[in-house]
């Protein structure tokens, strides 16, 4: 919940005048009432994603959106469901989560579908019986799973300056992806791009992007900063060796 329409069209201004790697997909997901004026303004080598979706077609929630609104926009594929922000402050628990994946699926967007641990989770030694919970709840909701992107974002490293080293975000992506070879396919497993949130800035990124498992990154501050979101994005090339 940043931003204003002056920020915005600037922020879409300096990322519009930025070079992209070619096999690179980036997803930009400004508030609500911007999807339209982004969607607009922004060059073809973006997509845009809503920031969340109701579990609902329509009713009385007040003040909320449907997956069916979002997909109306025609120009907005994408919904980011179950980050830590709606888990933690909104109380939206794992079933709920899957629910809303569930029908997002089912009216045609593509999913970026949050997981994460707390510091106090971690520190227990429980970071995969939480991951792993959150994936099977999820794992039921999901029948095509070409249309989903797993991010990891733990919780103690959102927002905070903190962030996983390189190797324990490695060694999570891994067993995640070991996680669904196991408990849904191989070819899932392989497939799945699994992305990792938490404080990724333009300092960090070059060395988290090298790990064979971080497939790409969901960016939270420094996405405000289009020189230093472009640098974020432009650190695919290191792991694809260009």
């Amino acid at each position: 919940m940043n931003g204003n329409k002056a920020s915005i069209v600037s922020l879409v201004k300096e990322l519009n005048a930025g070079v992209l790697p070619a096999h690179v997909d980036v997803v930009i997901a400004p508030p609500f009432v911007y999807l339209e004026e982004v969607s607009r303004t922004l060059k073809s080598d973006f997509s845009v994603s809503a920031q969340n979706a109701h579990l609902e077609s329509k009713g009385a929630f007040t003040g909320e959106v449907s997956a069916e609104m979002i997909k109306d926009l025609e120009k907005v594929p994408w919904v980011i469901l179950g980050h830590s922000e709606r888990r933690d402050i909104f109380h939206e628990s794992d079933e709920i989560v899957g629910k809303k994946v569930s029908h997002a699926l089912e009216v045609g967007l593509h999913v970026a579908a949050c997981i994460g641990e707390h510091l106090s989770e971690r520190e227990a030694g429980k970071t995969f019986d939480v991951l792993f919970k959150q994936m099977k709840s999820l794992s039921e909701s999901i029948k095509d799973w070409s249309k989903v992107v797993i991010a990891y974002e733990p919780v103690w490293a959102i927002g905070t300056g903190k962030t996983a080293t390189s190797a324990q975000a490695q060694e999570v992506h891994s067993r995640l992806r070991e996680w669904l070879a196991n408990n849904v396919s191989n070819d899932v497993a392989a497939n799945t791009r699994i992305v990792y949130g938490g404080s990724v800035n333009a300092q960090n990124s070059g060395d988290l992007a090298k790990e064979k498992d971080v497939d790409g990154f969901l960016v939270g501050g420094a996405s405000l900063k289009g020189a230093d979101f472009l640098t974020i994005i432009n650190a695919a090339k290191q792991k694809a060796g260009l």
